[in-house]
């Protein structure tokens, strides 16, 4: 298959190029800085040259936006919304003009569109939309209206015979150095991965390969559209994610953390607050009611592999230094 991924470059999308080029897959990314073969230029907001390698797609994979990885200020949280509708729209006017289409249009969403909640899990047919929960910074209201405005890009562009998928991910956990497994491993071998808050907020996840097989499998299954859980069956509070890494590392301790201290710690990081204070209990109703199989349904289990991965990886290149 040809696919394309608008906004490719970054951690989602070397897991899915990596993994689709071993699969065989022509796999074309769309960025804003071309630098190797296979990457095609655009701007993320224009239609131009780059529609031609839309035309003829089988599948489109638009992970474009600005990464929500730093300092929640008014104009980072504008630009985050801008670069969502922006790329979607342009997307959707790509697939629109095309004289060939492709067939499926996953578009990237996110799991922080339900609500701030620990008393029950959020699937797609139950789940509570945020916005509205009381006690919780004003933010993160926006931080759901950037999400709902993100799918109703998708939602609005005229494309008759593409089905469309909007992809509500989870953190997806993976080896590479930068992504979010590899700042909470920090933290842990640190001796700082202990509960947050107190810990109750709950953490949902899916490990790299489950992405993986679960975007193929929704290529492949023809009778799903509309929005669709990618997370691991069994998040759980921050406190217990936190204490089975270290128990994977090796970590004996893990020292807690205030609300102030989190603040202040975010700030170091370039990050912000609601990543490690929301409570995102987000299940896979529709992957798993479609038969979906996760290899790693649990986070020990997931945990495990991935520090695995790294040891080799770190020893590798302490080896190689030799």
């Amino acid at each position: 298959m040809k696919i394309v991924i608008p906004g490719g470059t970054g951690q989602v999308g070397a897991i899915l190029k990596r993994a689709l080029d071993a699969a065989g897959h022509e796999v074309v990314i769309l960025t804003r800085r071309p630098m190797r073969e296979g990457e095609i230029q655009w701007d993320g907001q224009t239609l131009g040259p780059w529609t031609a390698a839309v035309d003829g797609s089988d599948v489109v994979i638009n992970l474009a936006g600005r990464t929500v990885s730093c300092r929640y200020t008014a104009a980072n949280l504008q630009e985050m919304m801008n670069s969502r509708i922006d790329s979607t729209r342009v997307v959707g006017a790509a697939i629109a003009g095309a004289a060939r289409p492709p067939r499926v249009w996953l578009q990237m969403s996110t799991a922080t569109v339900y609500a701030h909640r620990t008393d029950a899990p959020n699937d797609e047919a139950t789940g509570v939309i945020g916005g509205t929960e009381p006690g919780v910074p004003d933010y993160w209201a926006y931080s759901v209206e950037i999400a709902k405005a993100w799918e109703q890009a998708q939602q609005q562009a005229e494309t008759p015979t593409t089905r469309k998928v909007a992809l509500r991910s989870a953190m997806v956990m993976s080896r590479d150095p930068g992504g979010v497994f590899a700042v909470l491993l920090g933290l842990a071998r640190l001796g700082l991965g202990g509960p947050v808050a107190g810990g109750a907020q709950y953490v949902s996840w899916i490990h790299e390969h489950d992405f993986v097989r679960a975007v193929e499998f929704l290529i492949d299954h023809e009778d799903i559209a509309g929005p669709v859980n990618l997370a691991a069956p069994h998040p759980l509070p921050q406190r217990a994610f936190m204490r089975t890494l270290r128990s994977a590392w090796g970590v004996p301790v893990g020292l807690p953390a205030t609300k102030w201290m989190a603040e202040i710690g975010a700030f170091a990081l370039r990050s912000d607050t609601e990543l490690l204070l929301k409570s995102r209990r987000v299940v896979p109703g529709r992957l798993t009611q479609a038969g979906f199989d996760f290899q790693y349904a649990q986070w020990p289990q997931a945990a495990e592999e991935l520090v695995r991965r790294v040891r080799e990886r770190v020893e590798g290149g302490s080896a190689a230094r030799r």
